[in-house]
């Protein structure tokens, strides 16, 4: 017998539970779910939590459990497919062996793993929940770093008149898939900071995902006064100075934790801007370090940063009041960082000479990276224009803002049928490494094959539907008879449509409430019967987006359209998994281009479901005619009223011309090829390529593996490179004045346009600088930028030099404008050098 299997023989049944259990991995392979279920199967429905599942077990139930052999069988083999997994190598070691990116540090205001750990509000936590997932299945090294809090975000009830409810229920830690850190001595882990005149101690908690680690900070420490115990009590409550405090735990008590954990990140991942302040801290360990100053240490660190950005307005940011920031970072920048506190504030300014300006934390994360990037290759364009004020008189197509478009783990958010048909046609750990082929294998598929899934998946949506209807109507009064009657709720052979989002005016749940009798037709026409699965929140503070709510809930409580559409309660990963498991189409409706991303409608492709959308976020760059449905016209029209109309009208009549019709359109056999047909492209060419394994990768190869070797690079010899580059910095900074173009002349001759142009440097040196010539983009491509090559000096005259190019003339001469930009090897132009002069 293998030692391995000799030793998991000997270890006590409820030592191999808690270790399934406190791997949130099981949450999404489903597995181990009749382990759990069989303690208490309601509890399990409920919650999905294995780890409460185990607190709840009697010693009756334990006994009776160690007794089974069968059980203990089956428990062992989940457990050696963990560890085996664990110690696999995953896509990044296969692929990346001597890479020197070792460890990322991912910092997040939020993460969606699992209803078991609730510790996220919508898009922005979800996203960075499957990104640690995926990076568990992939083998990307990358550490969490989050707060834990005692509510969480609210939870929802729906009153008798159909109004939203906030509840604040406490979740108590020992209910969580969570362990406390302990220091080597054994003693609870505290990490230590510094508010004005007092400190506070945060405890420190892990969360296993699978090959990776999330740790929580927790300010509901004892040693803390009651005020400050709450700071991380709720996630996005309170006013601006609990949002600073709850930044500062993040952004310098998250960077404190891994120094005094022993993790040493190339790169630093800024999930929003709301963890910028890591940007601070992670230089202040390099100046103790290294005996340099703030300036140099920043600048060592900066390459090593990546800010993901998911705000498509500007005033989304977190902005601070100064008189706010200096009581708590005045003391920080002036005895911890060196610097004036104006000129820390500096950092989060667009104009720094602006004393009343207020602190932007997307400008300090933006002037602390080396990349920054935005989620969606429409949001990418929307914040080059949103931060181009950081770079004046830069094109909007050159400010430092990329793309990488969000993806979900499929692991996640696939249906049971689901993941049984792409287990049979791809493999189980088609999800593990790159995903070429699996496109090709799901077009390979049977109509038949296709249709069963949908069966399948509707069956189970209406079922629940059903038991989850009956529990909400009982908990606000409804009478017996209504009760009683939901087992007439929806039909699974019927059109199914799922909305479910939060509830924001810019996100316009209500657009297809537009003209409620018009829609009120289309749920109750007996021929071609649609029925519609609503879901969502509104933040407790915003009084529209509850009455919004609230216009739904009476709609669907009339007593015609009861059996055709149902708002479910209290919106959560939960709920959302089965909605998405089971919908024919989701439907996704926001004021482009406000929605920077989407991913509700990603998590319906691997069940086969449709999307039908406004062209805005991922589905502007995903939507072709043969994989789903769109509305509106690739425009920005704002809070237009009447385009709101306009686009309403294009709602109900794509539904009533091109929906229903396709769905319902069945050949002589009774089945609808065409939506088959749809349903399998969308699979095939979609699912892949809106997974949260294509996002992963792609941060990897393009902004994790260069940001480490760039910080490697100038973090060497003490941040030799770094202090060249300031050095740099500085003389173009202080010089760039006395820069200026003189007289520039072209000619054409032979298809060939010859620029020469007289360029000043006075004091900067002429190898800081490069001189180009710029011409505007044509067809979406890139713009041209020529070098000129420095020629002659200009007699008589210090710092003068002329700069020749030559570009075909197939563009007119006068596309193509001098300029000079400032340059260096290993530094990043505009991110840390912004100047620019334009021959006039």
């Amino acid at each position: 017998m293998p030692d391995n299997e000799r030793s998991i023989k000997s270890e006590p049944l409820i030592d191999l539970l808690r270790e399934l259990a406190l791997d949130l991995r099981v949450t999404w392979n489903r597995y181990s779910d009749n382990i759990w279920r069989q303690i208490d199967s309601e509890v399990w429905m409920l919650t999905r939590n294995p780890w409460l599942m185990l607190q709840l077990a009697s010693d009756k139930q334990l006994e009776s459990m160690r007794a089974d052999q069968s059980l203990r069988n089956w428990v062992e083999e989940q457990v050696t497919a963990r560890r085996d997994a664990l110690k696999s190598r995953g896509w990044f070691q296969k692929n990346y062996p001597t890479s020197s990116l070792k460890q990322v540090a991912y910092f997040s205001m939020e993460f969606g793993l699992s209803e078991a750990l609730p510790i996220y509000s919508g898009g922005l936590g979800n996203v960075a929940g499957d990104q640690l997932k995926a990076g568990s299945d992939l083998g990307v090294p990358i550490i969490g770093v989050g707060l834990l809090y005692q509510q969480g975000y609210f939870r929802q009830a729906i009153d008798q008149n159909g109004y939203q409810r906030d509840l604040f229920p406490y979740n108590p830690p020992t209910w969580l898939p969570i362990t406390a850190v302990r220091d080597a001595d054994g003693e609870l882990l505290r990490v230590e900071l510094n508010f004005p005149d007092y400190k506070i101690y945060l405890r420190v908690w892990e969360v296993r995902v699978g090959r990776l680690r999330l740790y929580l900070l927790d300010s509901n420490d004892p040693s803390n006064m009651p005020m400050h115990r709450g700071i991380t009590s709720e996630l996005y409550g309170g006013g601006p100075e609990l949002r600073l405090q709850q930044e500062l735990v993040l952004g310098i008590g998250g960077w404190r934790l891994l120094r005094t954990l022993g993790y040493q990140p190339e790169v630093c991942h800024l999930n929003e801007g709301h963890a910028g302040f890591a940007v601070l801290e992670r230089a202040l360990a390099f100046m103790t370090d290294n005996g340099q100053h703030f300036e140099v240490a920043l600048t060592a660190t900066r390459p090593g940063n990546v800010f993901t950005t998911h705000t498509p307005v500007e005033a989304g940011f977190d902005r601070f009041s100064p008189d706010l920031m200096r009581l708590y970072l005045g003391w920080y920048a002036t005895d911890k960082l060196g610097i004036r506190f104006r000129d820390l504030m500096a950092l989060g300014r667009a104009n720094p000479d602006d004393d009343a300006e207020q602190f932007n934390m997307a400008y300090l994360a933006i002037r602390g990276a080396g990349a920054v990037n935005g989620v969606s290759k429409l949001h990418g364009a929307v914040s080059r224009a949103i931060f181009q004020s950081l770079f004046p008189r830069w094109p909007v197509t050159e400010v430092p803002v990329g793309s990488v478009t969000n993806g979900v783990h499929t692991s996640s958010w696939d249906s049971e049928f689901a993941d049984r048909l792409w287990s049979n046609a791809c493999g189980q750990d088609r999800w593990m490494d790159t995903t070429e082929g699996t496109g090709d294998k799901i077009r390979a598929l049977s109509d038949e094959a296709i249709w069963e899934l949908r069966s399948e998946n509707c069956h189970e949506l209406v079922r629940f539907v059903r038991i989850r209807s009956q529990r909400q109507m009982a908990s606000y009064g409804e009478s017996k008879e209504l009760i009683q009657n939901v087992n007439a709720l929806f039909d699974q052979n019927a059109l199914t449509i799922g909305f479910a989002r939060r509830f924001a005016s810019y996100k316009r749940p209500n657009l297809l409430l537009r003209d409620p009798e018009r829609l009120a037709r289309i749920l109750k026409d007996f021929r071609h019967p649609v029925q519609l699965v609503i879901a969502g929140k509104a933040h407790p503070a915003d009084e529209a987006g509850k009455e919004m709510i609230h216009e739904w809930i009476q709609f669907i409580r009339q007593p015609d359209i009861r059996r055709h559409a149902v708002f479910l309660v209290d919106y959560d990963m939960l709920l959302a998994e089965r909605i998405v498991g089971g919908v024919d189409v989701w439907i996704n409706t926001p004021r482009r281009p406000w929605e920077a991303s989407g991913t509700s409608g990603m998590k319906i492709l691997v069940n086969g479901g449709l999307n039908l959308s406004v062209l805005d976020g991922w589905w502007a760059e995903a939507y072709a005619p043969e994989v789903g449905w769109a509305i509106g016209d690739g425009k920005e029209h704002g809070d237009d009223p009447k385009w709101d109309a306009i686009e309403a009208e294009q709602l109900y009549t794509v539904l009533e011309q091109e929906v229903i019709a396709k769905f319902y359109r069945r050949d002589s056999d009774g089945v609808a090829r065409e939506w088959i047909a749809m349903m399998r492209e969308s699979m095939a060419r979609l699912t892949p390529q809106f997974s949260a394994n294509r996002t992963v990768r792609e941060y990897t190869e393009k902004y994790y593996l260069p940001a480490a070797a760039a910080y490697r690079k100038r973090e060497a010899s003490h941040g030799a490179l770094a202090r060249e580059i300031e050095r740099w910095r500085g003389a173009v900074a202080e010089h760039w004045g006395q820069v200026h173009f003189g007289p520039v002349q072209v000619e054409t001759i032979g298809g060939v346009h010859r620029f020469r142009a007289q360029v000043y440097m006075g004091e900067l040196s002429a190898e800081a600088v490069q001189v180009e010539l710029y011409a505007e983009p044509l067809d979406g491509g890139p713009p041209l930028r020529q070098p000129m090559t420095r020629g002659e000096s200009l007699l008589g005259i210090l710092g003068g030099f002329a700069f020749n190019a030559a570009v075909p003339s197939s563009r007119p001469a006068v596309d193509y404008t001098p300029r000079i930009v400032p340059r260096k090897d290993d530094a990043s132009t505009p991110l840390e050098a912004p100047q620019i002069l334009w021959q006039r």
